[in-house]
């Protein structure tokens, strides 16, 4: 496995692959990991040339971005440094730095199709020189991301040690009454033209809202994260409202979990400025009553102001969020020494 000079710069590299689905179709998908100071402190490099010395146990956590996403927040990376993580992201088949001119940005007809490159990266994850220990896997999701990770997670117990999401899409807006609907109407589409284009108002609000290129503070790739995202398709919506099912019903995870979500939604058809201080993009009430049937032990975080995601926030929302993040790490971690309630820049 190669690894390249990713497109974040001075210490993220990406390595590419494929992987094979039940269905024995080859999917592309790009490994990022970020290697502070070309491979980590004096320390741990040392730690690394001679494995009998001294060293924290080894610990690393896997991020799985939002639908029409990738991954681009280099704090979030420094932060899970600095609390004494391997970083790595998956940027998943048909987004960011995995998507491919040919293929349908975004698409994916079965949430369950992720789970090879999932499954590839954590091999990659392991074997990747970081320490003689086999290192605690934590997983971490975004929006879709969220409700992929949860959905692999309770298909693979053990795999993972921790599941930390990032607002969650885990139900539709509303109630459920409304994916019943939705699913009724979208299943024969789905079933017989899956990468049929649904024609929905466009909203580019929560983009408004993030990027450096309107009010926001965050550099992104209209490429890889377009402002008006992927188009929706059939197939993609099926896929997610199963998934949504599948939560409703009970996904019995026996590891700890934390959920974060804004205090608010804004989710109407016409720009508002509430828009710039809660969730422009789900249901935040229902998604935390939904975050009850994941597991047995979960935490749920709601966080005054935050953004759809919540790391994406303004400068003190988001540090709020750190601090919130770190106080559950050593709570249900094994946080390493000094471990502060606080975000990358403290």
């Amino acid at each position: 496995m190669e690894w390249q000079p990713d497109i974040l710069g001075a210490g993220f590299e990406a390595c590419t692959f494929e992987a094979s689905g039940a269905d024995g179709v080859l999917r592309t998908a790009t490994l990022v990991r970020f290697r502070p100071g070309m491979g980590g402190t004096d320390t741990d490099q040392r730690a690394r040339q001679h494995p009998g010395t001294q060293q924290r146990p080894r610990r690393t956590v896997l991020f799985l971005h939002g639908w029409s996403d990738y991954f681009f927040n280099a704090d979030l990376a420094r932060f899970w440094t600095s609390t004494g993580y391997e970083f790595y992201a998956l940027d998943m088949h048909n987004h960011g730095r995995s998507l491919r001119p040919e293929a349908p940005g975004g698409y994916v007809a079965d949430l369950a199709d992720y789970d090879a490159e999932i499954g590839q990266a954590m091999a990659i994850i392991r074997a990747d020189p970081g320490g003689p220990d086999e290192p605690q896997l934590a997983l971490m999701g975004h929006s879709t991301g969220g409700l992929v990770a949860a959905l692999w997670v309770s298909r693979h117990p053990g795999a993972v040690s921790h599941l930390i999401l990032n607002s969650p899409w885990l139900e539709m807006h509303g109630s459920a009454f409304v994916r019943y609907a939705a699913s009724t109407m979208v299943r024969p589409v789905a079933r017989f033209r899956p990468e049929a284009i649904l024609r929905l108002p466009e909203r580019g609000f929560y983009w408004r809202t993030i990027s450096n290129s309107a009010d926001g503070e965050w550099a992104l790739d209209d490429r890889f994260r377009p402002p008006m995202a992927f188009p929706l398709r059939a197939g993609w919506l099926s896929a997610v409202l199963s998934g949504h099912a599948q939560v409703a019903r009970g996904l019995g995870i026996d590891i700890p979990i934390l959920v974060l979500l804004s205090r608010g939604s804004a989710t109407g058809p016409f720009w508002t400025e509430e828009m710039r201080r809660t969730d422009a993009v789900l249901d935040v009430n229902i998604i935390a009553l939904r975050a009850l049937t994941l597991g047995r032990t979960v935490t749920v975080e709601r966080i005054e102001g935050a953004l759809h995601d919540v790391f994406l926030s303004p400068a003190e929302v988001r540090a709020d969020a750190y601090a919130r993040l770190s106080r559950w790490l050593r709570g249900y971690g094994t946080p390493a020494p000094g471990l502060a309630d606080s975000g990358p820049d403290a």
